[in-house]
């Protein structure tokens, strides 16, 4: 027999915990619905992003809307192919921020770290508060609660993603798919009716103020451009799929890419065709469907699913920020914390700060989306930028066959996303871009000093290097003890098993006590030493405090073990004593013992 070579059905199995396996993790088809919804429902706000910026020339120039969607689908199309480069260079996520710590250098890597904290939680908030507009744009009741609804909706994200990720696809896949059918639905009926159904909304005077001019056709792409947010979120969350975890990431890659291009081209054929310019009280999208279905019930049903999928469009922040702050935690940039994970697979601490970010800035803002959508863009081109240059560095260094083309691809997708955030950042400045300018190299300066921290503490305690001997002395256990009873000797046990010479410490003011408890001792004789410290004050932290101190002028290696009571039902937890709790953190604060905690446990 060749040793390892034992045959499969012999082998010990080991069961799987709960949240393990390939089971909480998703397929391609679930990737599509819980890392891809950001980018399929920007087609909400991205194509009225670009009549925004056109109809200042006048309605003539919402003509100029279909070549400005089509450069930004050809920019979608080298995104996609980008992208699916990254998920295979780098299969442990992070994206663009993976992609400049390795190829270019550790403060690209903070800037573009910084920038997709900025994009998630902006991600969030701009989709909140656009499917809170959308709802307010079917039924007028609500435009004066859209905080209130924003925040209930970020509610509910957060409690579904704390349960798992691949809970939180299966919940989301039947508004993706009702979204996708919808949107297409108005492509496909409104090319075919020849001309609109109906119309909605308030007609508002058309003022020319500009020429249409090479300025406003930039401005027009690169706030167009909001319509690819998203795109980079899967290649951020492949650790989230299953085995083989790159091909599944590369098909959903593919299959967003394909359906969100011909959204938005389908969509600007109508805008172009039917001259549809802004109009108050409703979005662009809602005069699409009006013009598709009419005002009957599938206008409303329509808007419906609109608002729920732009609600639930927040869910790639969730999927993708806390594995973002994973590998920034690994790398030492954020708190150890937000590389806890729990067994679902969930990265908890990273999906309640984005919780906690998003709703602070709902509140800041009022949820409003026209304030939002300026900082929203900017940190997505950043990223977009950074993923593209570092792919041209990764390919002229390693120089595989065909990589002067792969090259080519990403030097020119860099130079588009870099040209339309330097447009978006000078023309929108002043509207809340500098916001982002400001946080961005805020946050960039958190990650370094906290990773200083890190290395300054690593230095300190010697992590890999060689320590010097261990020394072997007496130790000394320190029992507090409050009388004689199971808990006292559940502890002196405990401490026996933990040092040559233990003894116990009472601290009493009365000494009629002090006498009763001596007597008990002596009649119990547990072989182990009584002293008892006088407390006037009727304090019991400040004298063990004490006494430990002076047991500590010896040299000798000291541990204090602190006996606990712990009820079976935590609702009784509030009745118990929790002087020992506030012991532990006195002597941990005050000195340089080991501390030990020893619980006992009730049956009720």
């Amino acid at each position: 027999m060749a040793y390892g070579l034992a045959r499969r059905e012999l082998r010990p199995r080991v069961p799987l915990r709960h949240g393990e396996g390939d089971k909480y993790h998703l397929t391609s088809v679930e990737g599509l619905a819980a890392l891809s919804l950001d980018a399929l429902s920007s087609v909400a706000y991205g194509p009225e992003a670009i009549v925004l910026v056109l109809i200042a020339a006048g309605t003539g120039a919402l003509s100029a809307t279909l070549p400005v969607t089509l450069v930004i689908a050809g920019l979608l199309a080298v995104l996609v192919v980008s992208y699916g480069q990254v998920i295979a260079v780098h299969p442990d996520g992070g994206g663009a921020y993976a992609v400049g710590k390795k190829d270019l250098g550790p403060t690209v890597s903070l800037l573009a770290a910084a920038s997709l904290v900025v994009d998630y939680v902006l991600t969030v908030t701009v989709s909140l508060a656009a499917g809170a507009a959308s709802l307010a744009s079917a039924f007028p009741v609500l435009g004066s609660h859209l905080l209130a609804v924003c925040l209930i909706g970020l509610a509910l994200l957060t409690a579904v993603n704390l349960r798992g990720v691949a809970e939180s696809a299966r919940v989301l896949m039947l508004p993706t798919v009702l979204f996708i059918v919808s949107i297409l639905g108005i492509v496909v009926l409104g090319l075919g009716r020849g001309h609109p159904v109906a119309f909605v909304g308030t007609v508002q005077p058309v003022h020319a103020t500009e020429a249409l001019s090479v300025l406003l056709l930039l401005k027009a792409f690169s706030s167009g451009c909001s319509a690819l947010t998203g795109v980079e979120a899967i290649a951020n969350g492949v650790p989230s799929f299953r085995e083989p975890r790159v091909k599944r990431a590369q098909h959903t890659e593919l299959m967003l890419g394909a359906l969100l291009g011909l959204m938005l081209i389908g969509m600007a054929l109508l805008i172009r065709r039917d001259h549809v310019a802004p109009r108050a009280g409703v979005t662009v999208l809602a005069q699409l469907t009006a013009g598709a279905y009419g005002t009957g019930w599938p206008y409303y049903a329509t808007n419906l699913i609109v608002t729920l999928a732009l609600a639930f469009a927040a869910n790639t922040s969730f999927g993708g920020l806390p594995v973002l702050m994973s590998l920034l935690a690994k790398d030492h940039r954020l708190p150890h914390l937000f590389g806890l994970r729990t067994e679902r697979p969930v990265y908890r601490w990273g999906v309640v700060t984005l919780a906690l970010l998003a709703a602070a800035l709902l509140i800041a803002v009022n949820a409003d989306t026209h304030r939002m959508i300026p900082l929203f863009a900017i940190g997505v081109f950043i990223g977009f930028t950074i993923s593209q240059t570092g792919l041209v560095r990764h390919w002229a260094g390693q120089r595989p066959h065909g990589w002067l083309r792969r090259a080519v691809l990403n030097g020119v997708g860099a130079v588009l996303t870099a040209v339309a955030g330097v447009v978006l950042l000078t023309t929108k400045f002043l509207e809340g871009a500098w916001v982002v300018v400001v946080a961005i190299p805020l946050l960039m300066l958190l990650f370094d000093r906290i990773q200083r921290y890190y290395t300054t503490v690593g230095l300190e305690l010697g992590l890999g290097e060689v320590p010097p001997p261990v020394r072997v002395g007496d130790s000394l256990v320190i029992v507090p003890v409050g009388e004689v009873s199971r808990l006292t000797q559940h502890a002196l046990s405990a401490a026996r098993a933990l040092g040559h010479e233990v003894v116990a410490v009472a601290v009493h003011a009365d000494p009629a006590k002090v006498r009763a408890l001596r007597e008990s001792w002596d009649r119990w004789n547990p072989g182990v030493r009584l002293d008892v410290v006088d407390s006037p004050q009727r304090s019991l932290v400040e004298p063990i405090v004490a006494y430990v101190r002076r047991a500590k002028e010896g040299g000798r290696q000291i541990a204090v073990l602190i006996p606990e009571v712990e009820p079976l039902h935590r609702r009784y937890q509030i009745l118990q004593n929790q002087r020992g709790l506030l012991l532990a953190a006195a002597l941990r604060a005050r000195t340089d013992v080991v501390v030990c905690v020893v619980p006992y446990r009730l049956s009720l």
